[in-house]
């Protein structure tokens, strides 16, 4: 099976600071590991109409995130949300690499892909940023292959120690999608309780 790993250097300058469990190495060890299979196809990101981000998150959410990125320093989104002058570049390769993916096994040119980025994006609500995530890749993935491949039904299955909610509040309404979140209960951030 011919399968990618899209990935983009610009997650290495999301800094989130010194001790964050959020941080650089969780990129640069994957990649490590990677790196040894030569089988595997290397991608990058590709370049995008901000739309596709305002199919999942609100307009003024996506303004308000333009203008968050500092020129210089660290800024708190949330209190475990960190962005520096590096996490733009960076939230949006992360979207760029999702849609890099999709396009690559609809187009035929892999039948698998793997996203190796940061920041991450199950905890981004439809208006806010939480737990690590600015942008809900998840999100924006479901509802491009809606908007642009036509998808009928799509399964999103969030496989992680903590509840999906970010993925869950965008996703709910959607008639088109089935989500299920496989967690730890009660981890952060509570909910996900099959209610």
């Amino acid at each position: 099976m011919k399968t990618a790993i899209v990935t983009s250097k610009s997650s290495l300058n999301h800094n989130t600071g010194s001790g964050h469990p959020e941080s650089i190495s969780r990129v640069t060890s994957i990649i490590e590991k990677l790196k040894k299979n030569k089988k595997l196809i290397w991608k990058n990101p590709v370049s995008f109409d901000k739309d596709i981000i305002r199919q999942t998150h609100s307009s003024s959410y996506v303004d308000t995130i333009e203008n968050a990125f500092p020129e210089k320093g660290l800024v708190f989104l949330d209190g475990d949300t960190v962005v520096s002058p590096g996490s733009k570049d960076a939230t949006f390769d992360a979207v760029g690499s999702i849609l890099a993916a999709i396009d690559g096994i609809e187009n035929k040119e892999f039948e698998a892909a793997h996203c190796v980025t940061r920041p991450p994006g199950h905890h981004a609500k439809k208006n806010k940023a939480m737990g690590f995530c600015v942008i809900n890749n998840i999100g924006v993935a479901a509802n491009y292959l809606i908007s642009k491949y036509k998808y009928k039904k799509i399964a999103v299955i969030d496989w992680d120690c903590h509840f999906g909610n970010g993925t869950y509040d965008i996703l709910k309404s959607n008639q088109n999608v089935f989500f299920s979140s496989l967690h730890q209960y009660p981890y952060y951030p509570g909910g996900g309780n099959g209610a």
